[in-house]
């Protein structure tokens, strides 16, 4: 299933190197459109951050259509990260640890070691979102859209590997194995 949710960029991505910004960005909000439609026949339910995420595609691409300017798609890449960041370290300073509460099921962690993950991962997105404002402004259009598919992707999965060695150093030896 996660490869789905990579499935609207990706097709963001091919169609704005088939044709342009616009027209990529239809596809976009249709992709995603659709991606809700495959969750929910699969997965039976779609969850708040997807329908929060559907609704900033909807917003932020109907503006870059209706007023014809870039700015607007790239600016909910800033807006999601920076929505992110502030949500989870929002929380964790309320006393809640919302990565805690995605994956406290499945993983037994000392508590100092999830508020580490969640103000790691609040700062990752913070910067992320920080470094999206740059690229798109200071760099061309196509730099931005290759950043957005490869560059967010790549500092994902090192984000996620650390977040993996993190947790790996604090799992009983059976789990290790």
């Amino acid at each position: 299933m996660a490869f789905l949710d990579y499935l609207p960029l990706i097709i963001f991505f091919v169609v704005y190197k088939l044709s342009n910004i616009y027209t990529a960005t239809w596809a976009l909000i249709g992709a995603s459109a659709l991606m809700l439609v495959v969750v929910k026949l699969v997965k039976k339910s779609i969850s708040k951050q997807q329908w929060w995420l559907f609704a900033a595609v909807v917003v932020f691409g109907g503006m870059t259509l209706a007023f014809h300017s870039d700015l607007f798609i790239k600016w909910k890449v800033t807006v999601v990260y920076a929505a992110f960041a502030v949500a989870l370290i929002g929380a964790q300073f309320g006393g809640k640890s919302l990565i805690k509460s995605m994956l406290g099921e499945q993983l037994k962690l000392p508590e100092p070691v999830w508020r580490k993950l969640t103000f790691g991962w609040g700062a990752f997105f913070a910067l992320m979102s920080v470094i999206n404002l740059v690229v798109a402004y200071q760099f061309s259009q196509n730099t931005w859209v290759n950043f957005k598919l490869f560059g967010t992707t790549a500092a994902t999965l090192v984000a996620c590997l650390i977040s993996g060695m993190l947790i790996y150093r604090h799992l009983p030896d059976q789990e290790k194995s």
